[in-house]
């Protein structure tokens, strides 16, 4: 994969910095998915430009023609934030039927510059989503398990045992144990089931386990909880990845941030739909 650009390769870098310290990852991602219903721009890019934008302190950026679009314009003197651009390319294949196709395959990136709303001024913007502190805290997470007929369980943790795992079998039964009482091993859990929704859980262990100790951080983040995550190892495992397979440390770290983040928005998604359609008491 190749950086076009005199920033791309800088760029690239921040996303993989963000991995060597992923401590700051669940703080950094949660805004973008408390306003990820906000009707901005930014929140149809891709999730490591957002990440890109929330690591500089913002949840929204724009373009210099966006911003004019929308009535405001860059300070004199503003930075600009850095974001990355797919390089695609179409190539034509030979079908075994003789037929030709076309498909478009990612070549390498060039850097973009977006400001934030912080450094525009002009006409006033419509509102966000300002709900932060009152949806998330009553987002009903154990009914996203019920909605997905997991069975949810307890059982007697003696040291030795996991703290808790997500089970599925051929048959389509699912269900989630704990052996403690601790929010971060039931939203752990929960983020794996959802990456079975996505993935089935195709992959290797290591990359299931990394999505799914950052996922359950962010949603407790996103509720303004503790969480207690191992993130510490993630970035040791996606350089040897890396290595393995001969391929860029951040087109790791970017596959599994994506993997991470659609996981964590299943799940709130369906929170929220649940929450909009229960019938009250």
């Amino acid at each position: 994969m190749r950086l076009f650009g005199v920033h791309t390769r800088e760029v690239a870098e921040r996303i993989v910095d963000a991995f060597r310290h992923p401590e700051s990852l669940p703080k950094a991602l949660a805004p973008i998915f408390i306003h990820r219903n906000d009707d901005v721009p930014c929140r149809r890019w891709s999730w490591h430009n957002q990440l890109l934008v929330a690591l500089c302190g913002s949840v929204d950026a724009r373009g210099m023609r966006q911003w004019n679009k929308a009535g405001r314009s860059v300070k004199k003197g503003s930075a600009a934030i850095w974001i990355l651009a797919p390089c695609l390319k179409t190539i034509r294949e030979q079908q075994t039927d003789g037929e030709e196709s076309c498909r478009q395959i990612l070549y390498g990136f060039r850097s973009v510059p977006v400001f934030a709303v912080e450094d525009t001024e002009g006409e006033a913007l419509p509102q966000g989503d300002d709900r932060y502190g009152t949806w998330t805290n009553e987002l009903p997470l154990i009914e996203v398990a019920k909605a997905w007929d997991i069975n949810v369980g307890t059982y007697s943790h003696e040291g030795a045992a996991p703290l808790g795992y997500y089970r599925y079998s051929g048959n389509g039964n699912q269900a989630v144990m704990l052996g403690v009482e601790n929010l971060s091993t039931w939203c752990h859990e929960l983020v794996h089931a959802a990456d079975h929704r996505i993935t089935n859980l195709n992959g290797d262990k290591w990359r299931k386990e990394i999505v799914a100790e950052l996922g359950s951080a962010i949603l407790l983040t996103c509720q303004g909880l503790d969480y207690d995550a191992d993130l510490g190892g993630a970035y040791e495992y996606i350089q040897r990845y890396a290595l393995e397979v001969k391929v860029s440390p951040v087109k790791v770290c970017i596959e599994v941030l994506d993997s991470t983040c659609r996981c964590v928005q299943l799940i709130l998604d369906t929170a929220e739909q649940l929450k909009q359609t229960a019938v009250p008491a």
